[in-house]
């Protein structure tokens, strides 16, 4: 049979399109009813959010490049025009579909709960009253109504803030005529209004949108005028930083002052209320130069994100998942955290065991008076982290303290900067990386001086220092004092700060330089094994899979007899199930109630299984404008338990989305006779609750 073309466009999914589709997958969880209702919620407005992102980011990119007549560089083919009317047409079906479940499947079954939104023309005369006294004690205070005419411009509209433009008829104070005029909603106050018990059902809680409350005394900010229309509206806006780091002497002090102009950058969409006139929808349009395609109208707030309020308003435990206790092996129990590392390397599944550890051995490391220096990256986690106290103490203590903290970590620039000014007030070394590369890797180095030398404890992570989200996302961290590992990172370290080229690495693959070279190696390794009549296979658990070479790589696998399952979570590009191309080749995405977020790559090698972990997802950012690192599992029992969570994953039949030739994905349905199996429920019963 002859060898496919690989290099066919129909041969690639297009990565916009696949993230969303990944959002499709979130919603989803939206209408499973055998979630509970306010998780439901939560993944509606989850969904909100990636939606949010996705169009600051990957839309605001592809409207620069239709700027500047860009022609299609993805192996996809499609150009930056196609691709925007594709995204137009298959976004605005999903949004239609949130609202459809907010409003036909989610208000209804959170009313019959006792939770209820109440619109205007639901308010009891109580409930008006004391609603029309809120809005003049808590909301017209911090209200500035413009009313546009030639001294008043349209005023500047923040990024995916509320606002309401206002038809008027009548004249101002100064008997001029008034048509329209905007009303923006400031940040601080809540978008959701719980209303007292005294006036709300008994045993239920009552709940109003500040949008409403904004909209049924809007007469009274314009005194003399007649209201002919008010209507919400939202627009989103390019929020992605551009800093030329070749040209920037003070690369904290550039980032200070972009994030002050991303938030009025230029407009990518507009949301708006679906009963607002043709005209006036028009208005918006031109003003802030947007086309008829970039217009969402939607049955509901259009800051649909806010919603999330709702889960801690209300004291609600029956409507949402039965809470855990992360569980803590128990070598770690009792001993010392150095002696035990000291003999046997560790490994965490987050969120099923406690981060508890890795903040203990930093807090341990930073009172001991035998360790020496702590080395870290800080990629996304909050200042006031026991993490960062931690470092803090230690830096005061008079402990070598260095932490490489990336202040373009996307949405957490402030709170970065904010971290490392903290850090450095404390006496710590901070760096901001290297200048074109973001760092990306999850890595701590401690410095010890035992029994007359040195020596180096690491943690290894796959996911982000950050107490909050390893509740929520499925990471792996490794505990090792290991030598040739722990000098490895010693060099990536060095490398980091000093920018000298240093020794080779022996056990770390490292981008921009052997990650991306040493996977291929490893995947042409299984083709060699198939070809030569052994078997070849290998398992990838990534958030994302995008970079060209390695589809290809992997496509070669599959025309050679090599068997691959990949779990990706969210963006896949490569297209399984092609007769004569990608038939070895099986992609699902894992959805539940964690975000699958750890990076595991297994390789059967003949026989000689080899396991590693990363903080790296198979993308072209990773392997080219990153600094990644891909670890090796060396103990033998937390390699085989590995295997076993990629095989409990593989295994799923009820959180596990299968994608197809052409681009889609579904659920498989279960036969008769089948057993549900769920990856995330069997972790959490395997490892949640236990010491």
């Amino acid at each position: 049979m002859d060898t496919p073309n690989l290099g066919l466009p129909e041969y690639y999914v297009n990565r916009e399109l696949a993230q969303l589709e990944f959002n499709a997958r979130v919603l989803h969880q939206a209408r499973d009813e055998s979630v509970p209702l306010l998780e439901r919620l939560k993944f509606l407005c989850i969904c909100s959010t990636n939606l949010d992102e996705f169009f600051e980011i990957r839309v605001a990119g592809l409207k620069q490049r239709v700027e500047v007549s860009s022609v299609a560089t993805g192996p996809d083919n499609l150009s930056p025009s196609e691709l925007l009317r594709t995204i137009s047409e298959r976004a605005i079906g999903l949004v239609a579909e949130q609202y459809r479940v907010l409003n036909a499947e989610l208000i209804p079954a959170l009313q019959e709960t006792g939770i209820c939104f109440k619109r205007r023309d639901q308010w009891s005369q109580a409930q008006r009253q004391w609603l029309q006294e809120y809005f003049h004690a808590e909301v017209e205070p911090v209200l500035s109504p413009t009313t546009l005419d030639p001294t008043r411009p349209f005023p500047r509209i923040l990024n995916k803030s509320l606002n309401f433009i206002v038809n008027l008829q009548g004249r101002d104070a100064f008997g001029r005529l008034c048509r329209r005029a905007i009303v923006q909603a400031p940040r601080s106050l809540p978008r959701l209004i719980k209303l007292p018990s005294e006036i709300s059902a008994p045993d239920g809680s009552d709940f109003v949108f500040l949008s409403s409350v904004i909209h049924a005394f809007v007469d009274e900010l314009f005194t003399g005028m007649s209201i002919d229309g008010c209507y919400q509206f939202r627009v989103t806006r390019n929020s992605d930083l551009y800093i030329d780091d070749e040209e920037v002497d003070d690369l904290m002090h550039a980032i200070e002052g972009e994030l002050f102009e991303s938030r009025y950058g230029a407009a990518v969409r507009l949301e708006m209320a679906h009963d607002c006139p043709e005209a006036l929808a028009d208005y918006l349009l031109e003003h802030f130069r947007l086309a008829p395609s970039d217009l969402y109208q939607v049955e509901g707030p259009v800051n649909l994100n806010r919603l999330l309020a709702i889960y801690d308003l209300v004291d609600r435990p029956d409507l949402k998942y039965p809470p855990f206790t992360p569980g803590i092996p128990k070598q770690l129990v009792k001993s010392s955290l150095f002696a035990v590392i000291s003999k046997q390397d560790v490994l965490l599944h987050h969120p099923y065991e406690s981060f508890g550890p890795v903040m203990d051995l930093i807090h341990k490391a930073a009172s001991d008076p035998s360790v020496l220096a702590i080395k870290q990256t800080l990629y996304r986690t909050t200042p006031d982290s026991p993490i960062v106290s931690s470092l803090v103490a230690a830096a005061k203590s008079g402990k070598e303290v260095t932490v490489m903290i990336e202040l373009r970590a996307r949405f957490d620039e402030a709170a970065n900067i904010e971290l490392a000014n903290k850090l450095q007030e404390a006496g710590a070394h901070v760096v901001y990386g290297v200048v074109g590369y973001k760092t990306h890797c999850k890595m701590m180095l401690i410095v010890r001086r035992e029994a007359g030398r040195l020596k180096r404890y690491v943690h290894l992570g796959t996911g982000n220092y950050h107490p909050k989200t390893a509740r929520a996302y499925t990471d792996y961290g490794l505990f090792s004092a290991n030598e040739k590992l722990a000098k490895d990172v010693h060099e990536v370290f060095m490398q980091i700060t000093s920018l000298t080229k240093t020794a080779p690495l022996k056990l770390l693959r490292q981008s921009p330089f052997t990650l991306h070279d040493g996977l291929l190696q490893l995947i042409r390794r299984e083709i060699r094994h198939a070809v030569a009549g052994g078997t070849g296979y290998l398992v990838a658990k990534v958030n994302a899979l995008v970079e060209p070479e390695i589809i290809r790589a992997l496509y070669e696998a599959s025309i050679s007899g090599v068997h691959v399952d990949l779990i990706v979570r969210g963006i896949c590009c490569l297209r399984p199930g092609i007769p004569g191309l990608s038939e070895n080749i099986n992609v699902r995405s894992i959805v539940g109630r964690f975000l699958e977020h750890s990076r595991c790559y297994y390789f059967y090698n003949n026989g000689n299984e080899e396991v590693y972990c990363a903080s790296a997802d198979w993308m072209d950012r990773n392997f080219f404008r990153r600094i990644e690192i891909m670890f090796p599992i060396l103990d033998v029992a937390i390699k085989q338990r590995l295997i076993a969570d990629l095989d409990l994953y593989l295994g799923d039949n009820t959180q596990a989305w299968e994608l197809k030739a052409n681009g889609e994905y579904g659920l498989p349905a279960l036969q008769e006779g089948d057993e549900p199996v769920c990856a995330q429920t069997s972790l959490l019963k395997q490892l949640a609750e236990s010491v």
